[in-house]
């Protein structure tokens, strides 16, 4: 039964919301919410790469948010296993794979800012990435503009 898979998930989603101020009061004081802890919480620097974000020739930007602790890096078109969250720069949540299952595609299969992105991660790293349009969907379909995910690489897998 999914309720008892996930309770950090059902708790995040049932619990009584407390306020602006009490919630801002616990980020300064260092405590998250299942919520933020389980990534369905906007960034604060979704609306643009922060100063200490690596930007790429091609204007893809990420920031390591956890180091990984594997040694081998996925080619373009290796097989991963990842879990995911994807935010418009706008704060506004369009996709996660943290409600469920973590989503296995080959890296030639996916946009190009996750094709490129993914390839600079180990096993178990975790990353933030903001996408620009040009390496997303060029304009041909929604989710529109820049688009910024974080992503765990969970496993390159064997082909």
């Amino acid at each position: 039964m999914r309720f008892f898979r996930y309770p950090l998930l059902a708790c995040a989603l049932v619990a009584c919301s407390s306020s602006d101020e009490d919630a801002a009061a616990e980020r300064a004081a260092g405590i998250t919410s299942s919520a933020e802890q389980l990534g369905l919480d906007a960034p604060p620097d979704v609306a643009g790469p922060p100063a200490d974000a690596e930007i790429r020739p091609s204007g893809l930007a990420s920031r390591r948010l956890v180091a990984g602790s594997g040694n081998r890096f996925p080619g373009a078109t290796d097989r991963v296993r990842v879990h995911y969250t994807g935010w418009l720069t706008s704060g506004e949540r369009f996709d996660t794979s943290l409600d469920g299952a973590p989503a296995e595609f080959p890296l030639d299969r996916v946009i190009q800012g996750w094709t490129e992105g993914l390839q600079l991660m180990v096993e178990g790293e975790s990353r933030r990435f903001w996408i620009p349009e040009q390496l997303a969907y060029q304009g041909r379909r929604a989710p529109y503009g820049m688009l910024v995910f974080d992503v765990q690489l969970l496993a390159i897998l064997p082909k």
